[in-house]
């Protein structure tokens, strides 16, 4: 398979796990999304080798790690080495989604390659934030 959609929901229901990496095909690192209920204590853990990155897509968790405790809310981010022992909690009244991706063995260098020769020059300008190129182009492309 050389691509798949999903989403969040479509892998399941309440609380829990949403094994995206399994529903989607996904080989080259683990991916999973979190569903915490309302004053959920999370589990204090670490891993052997696997690094993770956690992105709260709703609501908001507690993370302590390290003797810190700090508050994330919606686009939250939190790193944590693999043997850092964490817990990702979730005592506020709403719900939160998380999604986690885990990995071992390093970054791999920038191997994105553009398919059309005209995206270059927009890609470096959006790299540099010159948002006013890209919108040239697709405002052209919306009057074409």
């Amino acid at each position: 398979m050389t691509h798949a959609f999903s989403s969040i929901d479509e892998l399941g229901d309440g609380p829990g796990f949403r094994k995206v990496r399994g529903a989607l095909g996904v080989t080259a690192f683990g991916v999973n999304a979190v569903v915490y209920p309302p004053h959920f204590e999370g589990f204090h853990h670490y891993h052997d080798t696997q690094d993770e990155l956690y992105f709260v897509h709703r609501g908001r968790v507690q993370v302590e790690v390290e003797g810190e405790t700090r508050e994330l809310g919606e686009g939250g981010l939190f790193h944590a080495e693999s043997t850092t022992p964490r817990k990702v909690s979730n005592p506020f009244d709403e719900e939160a989604v998380l999604f986690i991706v885990g990995g071992c063995g390093g970054y791999v260098e920038r191997d994105g390659h553009m398919v059309d020769p005209a995206d270059v020059e927009r890609r470096r300008a959006f790299s540099d934030g010159n948002l006013d190129v890209i919108r040239r182009r697709s405002n052209a492309q919306q009057r074409g």
